[in-house]
């Protein structure tokens, strides 16, 4: 596993042993910051699920300010502190060990991208997307994207969120939303 692009290009990131975990693809991880490519910069970006902090590192490689890591995990969070360290990005990022679920009824922060990629048959996608709808933490004009198995339905979320659009890959499958802008920025502008 390596960082692909950016200021930590070619750096490699350390994994966890075991099946516990499934890091992204280079394949998907590529095809997803090609989306994200032009909305990077300066950026604050929540990597929740992190795993090893790949998806929230290759972010900060690519021009994001800041990343939020939550991992339930205490052998995953010390490797995401040993990855970030590796890629020089600690203290660009905050590492949180906790329940991703609890993490964000309690969060007071908005974030500019959210990367969701939980385990597949957890079943806490669906939860994590209506949470972050109902508490609304994108900022205007922030995205979200969803790795998830291919042919798996995804929700609608309430206004002012909008289902943007799904890429496949494989069996795997990367959904994004955006979420649009607050009436009081579009009228100052």
């Amino acid at each position: 596993m390596r960082v692909i692009a950016g200021t930590a290009r070619g750096r490699r990131l350390k994994e966890l042993e075991g099946m516990d975990t499934r890091p992204t693809t280079d394949k998907v991880k590529e095809s997803m910051f090609n989306i994200l490519q032009f909305d990077l910069e300066g950026r604050c970006v929540l990597d929740l699920f992190a795993g090893t902090g790949q998806l929230g590192i290759e972010a900060l490689s690519r021009g994001a300010e800041h990343a939020v890591f939550v991992e339930r995990r205490a052998d995953a969070v010390r490797l995401i502190r040993e990855n970030l360290k590796a890629a020089e990005f600690t203290e660009q990022a905050r590492v949180v060990q906790g329940d991703a679920m609890e993490f964000l009824t309690g969060l007071r922060e908005r974030f500019d991208i959210i990367l969701l990629d939980p385990p597949y048959e957890a079943g806490l996608l669906e939860p994590a997307l209506e949470r972050i709808a109902g508490f609304d933490i994108l900022t205007p004009h922030g995205i979200i994207v969803a790795e998830h198995p291919l042919g798996r339905p995804m929700p609608e979320l309430p206004a002012p969120y909008v289902l943007y659009r799904s890429y496949r890959y494989g069996k795997i499958a990367l959904t994004i939303w955006h979420r649009a802008g607050d009436e009081r920025d579009e009228e100052s502008t």
